[in-house]
Parts: C-alpha cells; structure tokens; sequence
C-alpha cells in the first residue's frame, strides 16, 4: 500500500480507506489511487489482513456426501447466504468417514476458519473439545451429536417417515421392507423409530427380515433391494432411507424382472429434481431444503455478530410427503396423509 500510496501521491491511509471501505474516498482520489493499483499491480494480502483484523471472513462446511442431491442443495443454500454476509466457504466432504471429517476439521481450523458448520460423522471425535474450548462458533446441521451442546438445524425424521409408512399401510400394504442407512447418525434412529411406531399404530408386526442396513449409496440400495426381493414372502412395499439408494432399489426392481408399482410399490426419503421425471414418478419425503440451509448460516452469522454467551439453539423443521405414482393400492385406500 505504500507503494500505491506513493505512485497516488496520496497518504497509506487514504489508501487503506479505499480498499478496506473503512471512510469516503472524494472520486478523484478513488480514480488516482485505482489507476496506481492497476499500473503497479497491487493485490491485498488476504492473509496478512486476517492476522491483522482478527478475522478471515471464512467458514468451514463438511458434509458426508457432496453427490446427494439433499447435501447438495443444502449447501448451495448455505453458500448464497455466506456469498450474501460477504463470507467465503470452505466445503469438505467426509465420505462417512470419522477419521476424515477429524482432519478436515484441523485443515479448517488451521486456516482460520471464522465458524463451522457441520453434518457430523460417527461420534463427533473433535467436535465435542471444539465446542467445549469455544474456539469457534459450531452449528450441527442435519445430524446431532452425543454430548455435544450446540446450535443445530434437523429434521423431525421420526414424524416424517411414521407418516410415509402409514401412507403405505392406508393403500393396504401389511408387508414394508425398510432400507436403512448407517444406524450410529441421529436422523436414522429417527427414522427408524417412525417405521416402528407406524407399524404399531397399524396393528402391524415388526419383521426384523424386512429391514436391510445400506451405507446411504445407490450399490447398498440395490444389495438390500435384492435380499428383501429375494425373500419367500417379499414385500409389497419398500421405503429406502434416503434418495440414492432408492435408485438401487429401482435397478433391483428392473434386473429381477418386476415392475413398479404393479409388483412392488417405492417410496423413499428426500425428494430430488429428477422424483417427478422417474417411471413411475416417485413418492418421496421431501426436506424443507432452503429453509435448512438459511437457517443454519442464520445460525452461524447470529453467533459471528457477537451473540457468543446465548444458550445453544435446536431448530427441528417439518418434513413433506409428496404423493406421486409409484405406490398402488392393494384394495381400497382409507386415507391419504401428508407429513
């Protein structure tokens, strides 16, 4: 700046004004100094400026999978409102992996991040101390984490798939296999706990043959399709956890020599762009996407404003189930519900 400052015939701080937005520049000035930047090809040290202010104007974000269309669409949320806050954001994905998101964590931290927003894995190895030192302001978004107290935006899983399985049981199906995702996250004991209830509400017996454990990809989808097809009394039903293993269940249906919905109805866990567009059209559960990303940055920026000392918030929003065409009555259908 102080070359700039020279080349302007201008003082360093007139200089500093200008660039940091920090007072008025008169438009000859801002003209002289522009023209000094250009010619001598100055650009702001972003590190030194940090180190300086305290701040890096950055955030962290780690998701389990970037390929999910709801991680997907949660975090171009989350980015618009940061873009918005005059905030940059740091993806990491963990791919599931404990040990992973521990190190994305650190590489976050290490370059400063100003907050964190986290869709945890396993335990939530680090977390826990990062939120005991209060280092940096955390929000868990879509999973909560065992012992650790803080700002998280969820769903009410359990309410949202205990309506989507009592939809089944309302167009006759007795028989509902279940295609569940790694059971150590809260939104699977949720959603588990839903599957549960609704068959009990139902008069309906738990079968513990009916339900299949998946990793949350489309390859575990398709195995647990598969076994639960493959069973002597198959189900009518299947309700696959979330969105890319019912693409499985749907490659299962077709390579077996079945049809959805005249063999076998489909429903699943999160809507996505392409539900309306699949033969048959899916019925899905859908997240309140947009309002999950904004209100997790809210979270976060409400924190970063200096609201440190307020007590940990627990946002938990409403699921919505969208009837589509890949689920057919067996005999007549007494209601229909909407989450």
């Amino acid at each position: 700046m102080l070359h700039v400052a020279e080349a302007a015939r201008v003082s360093v701080a007139t200089v500093s004004a200008l660039i940091n937005g920090t007072a008025t520049v008169s438009p000859e000035l801002s003209q002289r100094i522009a023209q000094a930047i250009r010619d001598i090809g100055y650009k702001r040290n972003a590190i030194a400026r940090s180190l300086k202010m305290g701040t890096t104007r950055t955030i962290g974000l780690t998701v389990p999978h970037i390929t999910n269309p709801f991680f997907t669409d949660v975090v171009s949320v989350i980015q618009q409102a940061f873009d918005r806050a005059g905030y940059a954001v740091m993806l990491c994905c963990t791919d599931e992996d404990l040990n992973t998101q521990d190190e994305q964590i650190r590489l976050l931290l290490d370059r400063m991040v100003d907050g964190l927003i986290v869709a945890r894995v396993g335990d939530g190895g680090i977390l826990k101390r990062i939120v005991e030192d209060a280092n940096v302001p955390v929000v868990l978004l879509d999973r909560l984490c065992e012992g650790v107290d803080t700002d998280a935006v969820v769903l009410d899983n359990q309410r949202a798939v205990f309506d989507a399985i009592t939809y089944l049981v309302h167009l006759g199906h007795r028989r509902i296999g279940y295609i569940t995702g790694t059971s150590d996250i809260s939104p699977m004991h949720g959603r588990m706990t839903g599957y549960r209830e609704a068959l009990q509400a139902a008069g309906l017996p738990f079968e513990s043959e009916l339900v299949r454990h998946g990793n949350f990809h489309e390859v575990d989808g398709y195995n647990a399709s598969m076994q639960l097809l493959s069973l002597h009394d198959r189900p009518t039903a299947v309700f696959s956890a979330n969105n890319p293993m019912v693409i499985g269940t749907m490659k299962a249906i077709r390579d077996i020599g079945l049809s959805c919905p005249e063999d076998i109805s489909v429903a699943c866990f999160d809507d996505f762009p392409w539900s309306d567009v699949f033969v048959p059209q899916l019925t899905t559960v859908a997240q309140p996407v947009q309002a999950i990303g904004e209100q997790a940055a809210n979270l976060l920026l409400d924190r970063l404003a200096g609201n440190r000392d307020a007590p940990p918030r627990k946002l938990v929003l409403k699921g919505r189930l969208m009837i589509r065409n890949s689920c057919r009555p067996l005999g007549a259908i007494v209601q229909t519900v909407s989450a």
